[in-house]
């Protein structure tokens, strides 16, 4: 009965009073998962380092994750339409605890790639997986006008401050050997994997609380009169990921090791801090949206955060790249709520999960190439190159958005 009542209030407090406690599942799956991610994508090139791997293995096995990504979104979309979300969910979330085991097991770099690739692993500060187009698409049923914007911030809040707390638990390896000498740092560093493989089987118990319901094939038949719509905001938003994905993390935290020296405990901190400001964000991205729109929300907002971020990269000294950096992440993820409600708002209700899909496939597959591209630019000494180039690309995406979107600005009503 205490739970039932616990879970009822959580409910409420996440979500409009419009959603339907259905939605449940899915937000406290998205808190799990964001956890995982948050720590791992810290931990990740520690770990890789520890293991004897350099730079430039470190940007193929995140190239690697990111193309195993996009590789599960496309079978989502052309077969997908077989099963029920609820199960793809479901092996979903199995493929999560295998990928944190595999990771935790396996010390060689082509096994490893091999894990990388089918696994679930989210090396970058966004989540870009074969999850969140059935998600996105679930949560768009549940509410609608005023009330979507809402739940999308919130489901991105969920997101931000719980990635936040994940980052913070990347100081744990140092605290365990600390704490027990006989413990290297590299076993601390596979315990975080195995955790990771246990939030999966988590999430996988949560899932198997949602309805059987089915969805709609995305490719067979994916769009109709929205097609068009649908191709240009997918383009624009492969701009975006290809130079998000120059920028992810994991490579975020790469560069700050080898331009400041920066220890993993104090990197850990730094993106705790920075997630709670992006998650603060997301409170405001409703507010925002509702006095400027949806369209103006997501560009101004986004733009300034990129400008922050060019000159972070050539900021002299730590103190004034981490300031730069602070106020990149209090508005860089402004435009994420915003833009999961624009694609949900400017398509027809059938078509959304194949927009769903189709935007998302090309925000992965746009990703694939930035993180090798990231690891050979540090390998060769041009720390800052990946910061102005992600920065300079952003931008651009920025205005070509507003550009060509301008006359289609969605009421929230």
């Amino acid at each position: 009965m205490k739970v039932y009542v616990g879970r009822r209030i959580l409910t409420r407090l996440l979500m409009p009073a419009e959603a339907a406690e259905t939605a449940f599942p899915l937000l406290a799956a998205r808190a799990l998962r964001a956890f995982g991610d948050g720590y791992v994508a810290v931990l990740l090139p520690a770990y890789l380092l520890a293991l004897g791997f350099d730079q430039l293995d470190v940007g193929f096995l995140t190239t690697a994750t990111l193309a195993g990504s996009a590789l599960a979104i496309l079978g989502v979309g052309t077969i997908g339409y077989r099963w029920t979300a609820r199960r793809l969910l479901l092996s979903a979330a199995l493929l999560m605890a295998v990928t944190g085991l595999g990771f935790a097991s396996i010390s060689s770099f082509w096994p490893l790639f091999v894990v990388a690739f089918v696994g679930t692993l989210n090396p970058g500060s966004s989540d870009i997986s074969v999850f969140l187009p059935l998600e996105h698409a679930h949560l768009a049923q549940v509410a609608r006008g005023n009330a979507r914007i809402t739940l999308f911030a919130r489901y991105s809040l969920i997101g931000s401050l719980s990635a936040a707390v994940g980052a913070s638990a990347a100081v744990i390896p140092s605290w365990l050997v600390s704490g027990w000498p006989g413990l290297s740092l590299i076993d601390g560093l596979r315990g975080m994997f195995v955790l990771y493989g246990l939030l999966g089987g988590a999430v996988w118990l949560l899932y198997r609380t949602l309805p059987a319901i089915e969805v709609q094939s995305p490719l067979p038949h994916p769009l109709g009169a929205s097609r068009r719509i649908v191709f240009k905001l997918a383009t624009l938003f492969s701009i975006d990921a290809f130079a998000g994905g120059l920028l992810g993390n994991s490579l975020l935290t790469l560069w700050l090791f080898e331009r400041f020296g920066l220890s993993l405990a104090q990197a850990g901190t730094f993106f705790f801090c920075a997630g709670l400001l992006s998650a603060g964000s997301q409170l405001a991205a409703p507010v925002v949206a509702r006095r400027i729109g949806l369209l103006n929300t997501m560009v101004f907002t986004h733009l300034s955060a990129n400008v922050c971020l060019i000159f972070a990269a050539i900021a002299p000294n730590l103190e004034g790249a981490l300031a730069l950096l602070f106020v990149r992440s209090a508005l860089s993820q402004m435009d994420v709520p915003t833009r999961a409600a624009y694609v949900m708002a400017v398509v027809t209700s059938a078509e959304r999960t194949a927009a769903a899909s189709f935007t998302t496939v090309s925000r992965s597959l746009a990703s694939i190439a930035s993180p090798t591209l990231t690891g050979a630019l540090l390998a060769s000494g041009l720390l800052s190159a990946p910061l102005i180039a992600c920065g300079a690309l952003k931008i651009a995406y920025d205005l070509a958005l507003l550009i060509s979107f301008r006359r289609l600005d969605v009421p929230l009503d």
